[in-house]
């Protein structure tokens, strides 16, 4: 009977350790950096458009996104990295 309790209890904190864990230290790191957003910052969304914070509102911020000065306005969750992207190709 006690080797079942005990069996359970590992097999829970297993699952704590390799997945709750790291998911909620990953949305805290996300959280952080979406509020330190600030003009000036180059981002990047979950959608994968690239641009440059020209505004930061309460909920949202606003980018430009190419040479021709488009803005558009993204939610802040919408925002998944700050800085440049770079993309290696291998062949």
């Amino acid at each position: 009977m006690m080797s079942t309790i005990a069996m359970v209890v590992i097999m829970l904190a297993i699952f704590y350790f390799m997945l709750i864990r790291p998911e909620n230290k990953k949305k805290k790191e996300l959280e952080k950096m979406r509020s330190e957003l600030a003009v000036g910052d180059q981002v990047t969304t979950i959608g994968g458009i690239i641009g440059t914070i020209c505004a930061v509102k309460e909920e949202s911020i606003v980018i430009e996104t190419s040479a021709d000065r488009v803005r558009v306005e993204f939610a802040k969750w919408a925002i998944s990295t700050k800085g440049a992207q770079t993309v290696e190709t291998t062949k």
